[in-house]
């Protein structure tokens, strides 16, 4: 039987790091986190209720700006800029994704460097290229990698194989992989990619990220592999009260049987990204609070 990564227990573990921190520091203040959410999307309230939940229970105080569908550009960036100025507010996090008028891109890189504690600007991502530790690394790379860590999985010299492309999962996750002290040999596969299943089951450590449940079947993965699974889907299920169900983007029953470790749906990538987005609050609190953070 596989080892189950527990997603959920390592992320309590680095919430109870960050609140006794907090406690040491006395500062004249809390951390303070702004939340942009644009519009009603369930996912998207249900998410940020649950990183203003962990943020309280840690010691971080929390603001909601809760704007309209139909807000234009231009308003939402004024909102940012208020938020840049504001010297109380150590951390910007605007909830994605935003309705399709708008621009992700020119949103994320209207956040201040030092409060872009998604760390989804051009500022981080070229920090993270350079391989800068002053750069906020998004948060659910930065969560694989802690729980890579954490659970003892061996990276140095090992094939890694992510699926998907993307600039919040599979390009900076990528770098972090490859940077030096992790020296992991990085492959990254997308829609256009040939021979995936052969890809991946080269693979030591295997991350799927691509939004589409049961992409990762049993003959894609190598034996012994530690797979991380970050996709939440939902899928119709008549034996629950809600009609659905959450699953990964990993065939679980038929693949969990090969590996030496694996991540759960649900318990397992999630938990952790929340969890690096309070780490780095905390620290760029401790970068606007240098007073408080050196007692």
């Amino acid at each position: 039987m596989p080892e189950i990564i527990d997603g959920n227990l390592i992320a309590k573990q680095i919430h109870a790091e960050l609140k006794a921190k907090l406690e040491k520091f006395g500062g004249k203040r809390k951390p303070c986190v702004a939340f942009i959410r644009v519009g009603e999307d369930p996912a998207s309230v249900s998410y940020v209720k649950k990183k203003a939940r962990v943020a309280q229970e840690i010691g971080i105080d929390s603001r909601l700006h809760l704007l309209p569908e139909s807000v234009s550009q231009g308003e939402l960036e004024n909102i940012i800029d208020t938020l840049n100025a504001d010297d109380c507010v150590d951390a910007i996090l605007i909830q994605a994704p935003l309705p399709k008028h708008l621009s992700e891109r020119e949103a994320f890189n209207r956040v201040r460097p030092d409060k872009d504690v998604d760390g989804f600007s051009c500022a981080n991502l070229g920090l993270l290229c350079q391989e800068d530790s002053s750069a906020f690394v998004a948060c659910t790379p930065a969560g694989i990698l802690e729980m890579i860590k954490r659970s003892g999985v061996e990276t140095s010299g090992k094939r890694a194989v992510i699926i998907g492309r993307s600039i919040i999962v599979g390009k900076p996750l990528a770098l972090l992989l490859s940077k030096r002290g992790v020296d992991a040999t990085v492959t990254v596969c997308h829609s256009k990619s040939e021979n995936l299943g052969q890809v991946c089951s080269q693979a030591d450590i295997l991350i799927a990220a691509v939004g589409r449940p049961a992409t990762v079947t049993a003959d894609m993965v190598k034996e012994g592999a530690c797979v991380i699974d970050v996709g939440i889907n939902r899928v119709p299920c008549a034996s629950t009260k809600t009609g659905y169900k959450l699953v990964g983007d990993v065939d679980f029953e038929q693949v969990a049987p090969k590996c030496g470790k694996i991540t759960p749906v649900p318990g397992g990538v999630g938990p952790m990204t929340v969890a690096m987005l309070m780490k780095n609050t905390v620290a760029a609190y401790e970068r606007h609070m240098p007073e408080s953070a050196s007692k």
